[in-house]
């Protein structure tokens, strides 16, 4: 969501803040601000739309001074305008804010009886003009953010100037994450490592409820009862290189085809080469005991849920309940004792995922989580953590960590198998030669990217798109749909192809494309047969298919796509590529923003 960034020096900071910024834009954001205190003045600047229209105002309005805070806003309460843009300012406090704070309105009401002002229609401004009204019934900054923090409900991360003390800001954090990161001769606050890493690779996670007093030289970290305490300084490993598209258009187009490398560096920490084994990393308790389990996930993370409950069924035969985060804590769900609640999040931080987790943790469940960040809250809280390595993800809409979290959850699922006794040695050694297999079919597929986009063209018209699977391929008919929803615009549904027939069908006419995932298999027949029931109505077919699909059904169609021949394990994986290629092709031709569609945000940090 929205991306923080503070620094207190010796030196100019405007540009850095920007740059910090910048390196964070891939969140999604709608508007833009930096405060800067020089000579005694809070010095603001802010713009709506891109970065881009910050950087111009600060060209013609520059904001000097060597301590300062900045933010890239997406909006929840209040339009995406200048004056709903952060930082929010009084005549003593300026405050950068991430969350949301659920209280807002009678915080607010309350302020405006008092008799003060308030000039947006934000949640955060609230928290400044508290802050503020601390300070000036002569409390100290620490006693005032020490006294309005516990008022605030909801969840937050702050970075707090205070025009009279030009040498210090004020962090804080509940439910939305928060780095410090330590230089030299300066000190920093930042949303995550990646916005901090050119300044440093020294950094301390804030812990649930923690708020910080950093100077140009030193941080004091407090608990939420207000005791200090100290928080392990790690070394981040964020590049600076890393969030650099190189040759490529889009960052999007860059983690597409990152994907054959990203997933053998995740395999290789799950599967041993030589020993024809599937290992997790060294666990305390006993996965041969597990009875059930629960998938919580959102988004594309939760399709990759879904494959796996085909894999933890079929392999393990152990019964998966699968749901969407949003929704989960809100049914009263049935934990029952000896569970195993998994937890998929590309950023570790999404709000929803991470609030169910914490509440089958109250409910005595063992917490296991597949997250790309291993320093995340989620990956922090978990009883057995699973890094991905797939590496700092830029576009907003997820590519190549959707790919390593399935590489993740298929050895989870063969590990479960073989403690659970139901997969033998012969077998095992199978599972581990096709998901060795997997990076290569991924090349083999990217190999079709131009047969893909010059048929883009076909797609980028239509007002509707279906997409149809069957089996394992129903989730990547989701994650299609998806995928082409988020940079296309174009309204797109994924549907389980023997679903067609009870209403779906309606849909059909001459105008709509349905994309069909159908490697050849045991599913095949049935997949065709509604491929005809399609055709007979007029629709127009794009089949992604290996090559024996493709002769035995392409003909007669709009479009085919072809793919490997590969195993059913690793179908998921490699099919991911073709719907991943299609929807940007598309967005590529309709000329929308690849890497940052609209409305939409990275890491989704309120609820």
């Amino acid at each position: 969501m929205c991306g923080i960034i503070g620094i207190v020096s010796n030196e100019s900071v405007s540009d850095r803040l920007v740059d910090g910024l910048r390196r964070m834009e891939y969140r999604g954001y709608d508007s833009a601000g930096v405060c800067t205190i020089n000579d005694g003045q809070l010095v603001r600047r802010r713009a709506q739309g891109k970065l881009k229209n910050l950087v111009e105002e600060l060209g013609g309005n520059p904001a000097p001074g060597t301590i300062g805070i900045a933010h890239t806003r997406w909006a929840t309460h209040g339009a995406p305008t200048t004056h709903n843009a952060h930082p929010h300012a009084t005549d003593h406090v300026a405050l950068v804010h991430n969350g949301i704070i659920e209280n807002f309105k009678p915080l607010r009401d309350g302020l405006i009886e008092k008799g003060r002002t308030l000039e947006s229609d934000t949640d955060s401004e609230v928290v400044a003009h508290l802050v503020s009204e601390q300070v000036e019934n002569g409390a100290s900054p620490e006693d005032a953010v020490k006294a309005v923090l516990p008022t605030l409900r909801g969840a937050f991360a702050l970075a707090i100037a205070f025009r009279a003390h030009p040498d210090m800001l004020i962090g804080a954090r509940l439910g939305s994450p928060l780095v410090v990161g330590y230089g030299d001769g300066e000190m920093f606050l930042g949303s995550d490592a990646l916005a901090l890493a050119p300044l440093t690779q020294k950094i301390a996670y804030l812990e649930e409820g923690d708020w910080v007093v950093i100077t140009r030289d030193s941080a004091v970290i407090y608990d939420q009862e207000n005791n200090v305490v100290e928080r392990e300084i790690t070394t981040s490993g964020a590049s600076a290189a890393s969030v650099e598209k190189g040759n490529y258009r889009h960052y999007m187009q860059k983690e597409i085809f990152e994907q054959p490398t990203v997933v053998a560096q995740t395999l290789s920490s799950y599967v041993h080469r030589a020993d024809e084994v599937v290992a997790l990393p060294q666990i305390d308790f006993d996965l041969s005991t597990i009875k059930r389990v629960t998938i919580v996930a959102c988004g594309t993370s939760y399709y990759a849920g879904m494959v796996a409950k085909y894999w933890f069924e079929h392999f393990a035969r152990v019964p998966v309940d699968l749901d969407v985060a949003s929704e989960f804590r809100y049914r009263e769900p049935v934990l029952e004792d000896g569970g195993l609640s998994l937890f998929i999040s590309q950023s570790g931080e999404t709000a929803d995922t991470l609030a169910a987790l914490r509440h089958c943790k109250e409910q005595g469940q063992t917490i296991a989580v597949v997250v790309n960040v291993p320093t995340s809250s989620m990956a922090r809280e978990a009883d057995l953590l699973l890094p991905t390595h797939a590496g700092p993800e830029i576009g907003v809409a997820s590519t190549k960590a959707f790919t390593c979290q399935l590489a993740v959850l298929a050895a989870l699922a063969a590990h479960l198998a073989v403690k659970k006794g139901k997969m033998d040695r012969a077998e095992e050694q199978d599972v581990v030669k096709h998901l060795l297999e997997a990076p290569a079919c991924l090349n083999a597929a990217l190999d079709h990217d131009d047969d893909i986009a010059s048929m883009a063209h076909l797609i980028a018209p239509a007002r509707d798109v279906l997409y149809l699977g069957r089996g394992p391929d129903y989730p990547l008919a989701l994650e299609g749909a998806l995928k082409l929803k988020e940079i296309s615009y174009i309204h797109a549904e994924g549907y389980a192809s023997g679903e067609m027939k009870h209403g779906p069908i309606a849909l059909i006419d001459e105008h709509v494309p349905v994309i069909v995932l159908a490697p050849s298999g045991p599913l095949f027949e049935k997949t065709v047969s509604n491929m005809q029931e399609v055709r007979a109505r007029g629709g127009k077919i794009v089949l992604i298919s290996d090559k024996d699909g493709l002769e035995e059904a392409g003909e007669g169609c709009m479009a085919t796509i072809e793919m490997p021949k590969v195993h059913p394990l690793i179908a998921p994986l490699v099919y991911a590529v073709p719907v991943q290629l299609l929807a940007y092709h598309v967005a590529c031709v309709k000329g929308t923003d690849v890497d940052q569609p609209r409305n939409l945000a990275k890491s989704v940090t309120v609820e």
